[in-house]
């Protein structure tokens, strides 16, 4: 096998409220350096309907998406999308590395709101789904210019309530080497939360951006992930 057929594709993995367009920047950013990217879509955002989707659907589709790529396998999770990656990556998989990017980093038996030290018990009905929270303008997209933060807000889509409330039974940072990209500037998941859950990853990396470097800083963010490929 050459060098380059060696090289590891980038599974990228979307969080609450997105879709998978959400990383067009980023794909032609790595692009550009020669590095191969792929994505999934998440089940539990859903652009119309009502998803019903959790954890564990979202897990089985980044599953899916592993199983369809030939080679090694740098998997990049943002936000929410850390906490399905974690149920999905096992040990003997293709994924040679985990990038946890602004991302929930969960143990066993954790939820989204059982992080966030909320009820985790919730109500019977978990079919429902949650609109987006107040002011993405500001958590989510604050260090983007107007325009652009608009456009984001815009392709932004219904997230299910069982996919915060289901909790992980397998964390893959116990047997998948991981990189942590902690986001100073977040407005979305506190930064001292994620120094918390950095000290699970193997190594830690640091962007002075907001939630979404993958569209405010997209080349900083290709040049950092470039280290894995």
């Amino acid at each position: 096998m050459s060098a380059t057929a060696a090289r590891p594709t980038f599974l990228l993995v979307h969080g609450a409220w997105h879709r998978s367009t959400c990383w067009a920047a980023l794909r032609a950013a790595l692009a550009a350096d020669g590095l191969r990217s792929r994505t999934v879509d998440l089940p539990s955002a859903g652009p119309q309907g009502t998803p019903t989707a959790g954890v564990y659907d979202d897990a089985e589709a980044i599953s899916a998406q592993l199983r369809q790529i030939d080679g090694p396998v740098v998997l990049v999770a943002h936000s929410y999308g850390g906490i399905p990656a974690a149920q999905a990556v096992t040990e003997g998989s293709n994924v040679v590395h985990a990038v946890y990017l602004a991302a929930y980093m969960p143990t066993e038996g954790e939820s989204l709101h059982g992080i966030h030290g909320r009820d985790t018990t919730g109500p019977e009905d978990l079919s429902g789904t949650s609109p987006v929270f107040f002011d993405p303008r500001t958590a989510l997209y604050g260090d983007m210019p107007e325009e652009e933060a608009e456009r984001a807000i815009g392709q932004l889509v219904e997230q299910s309530l069982r996919s915060f409330q289901q909790r992980v039974t397998r964390a893959a940072w116990r047997t998948v080497p991981s990189t942590y990209v902690i986001c100073a500037r977040d407005r979305a998941l506190p930064p001292a939360l994620q120094e918390k859950m950095s000290t699970r990853a193997t190594h830690v990396e640091r962007l002075t951006t907001g939630h979404s470097p993958f569209l405010s800083a997209p080349r900083e963010l290709a040049a950092l992930l470039g280290k894995f490929g």
